[in-house]
């Protein structure tokens, strides 16, 4: 009887999504053991030789056939990194792309630390990814977040309110419809879904 180990789990799943030509194997082979036996990747290379229990492998082998048929990575750990933050993510709403940590940085050079009384909005929320990093970045500013979806308000505000409690409000509305005619911001950033409607909306935004 095969004793399956994290090593050896770590070489068959990075052969495995391999063969099943998935972007970053090493990785995602990687982060689905971690999160199947709810440690940090870097504890894997910690217990190498550690071997899995039956009910281990059972619920690893559901993650990799969760991948392998195509579902994102990130809803399935139910999380990302996103600019040295665990931000929780599911499908109610779009997984944050890296290159969005740079409308993060271009929002922050525009808010210098220690200045009272900055106010910042952001437009089409999603996860609260942005204004949760902005409130972390930035405690002493003011932050407004509004998203179209209620569902993935709810997952907003439960980033907001675990990264940056009370730091950051939350509205349910299109664009600036939400707000009074007498609000200003100092800094607005947005970064919507902005294909045409006959187009099939990525996971990625």
């Amino acid at each position: 009887m095969t004793t399956w180990t994290i090593r050896s789990l770590l070489t068959w799943a990075r052969g495995y999504f391999e063969k099943k030509e998935i972007d970053s194997p090493r990785l995602t082979a990687e982060i689905l053991i971690a999160h199947a036996l709810d440690l940090r990747r870097v504890q894997l290379y910690l217990d190498l030789d550690r071997p899995l229990v039956p009910e281990e492998l059972a619920k690893l082998r559901a993650l990799v056939e969760r991948r392998a048929a195509g579902e994102p990575m990130q809803y399935i750990a139910g999380a990302l990194e996103f600019y040295g933050r665990k931000i929780q993510v599911d499908p109610r709403c779009f997984i944050p792309r890296p290159e969005t940590e740079h409308l993060v940085e271009r929002a922050l050079s525009a808010l210098p630390k220690g200045t009272p009384d900055l106010r910042a909005l952001e437009l089409c929320t999603g996860s609260g990814a942005v204004a949760a990093t902005l409130a972390c970045e930035r405690p002493q500013i003011s932050i407004t977040a509004i998203e179209l979806s209620p569902e993935a308000a709810a997952v907003a505000r439960a980033n907001s309110e675990r990264l940056a409690p009370n730091r950051v409000r939350i509205l349910e509305g299109d664009l600036f419809s939400p707000l009074t005619t007498d609000e200003r911001f100092h800094v607005i950033v947005a970064n919507p879904p902005y294909l045409r409607r006959t187009q099939k909306l990525p996971r990625h935004i």
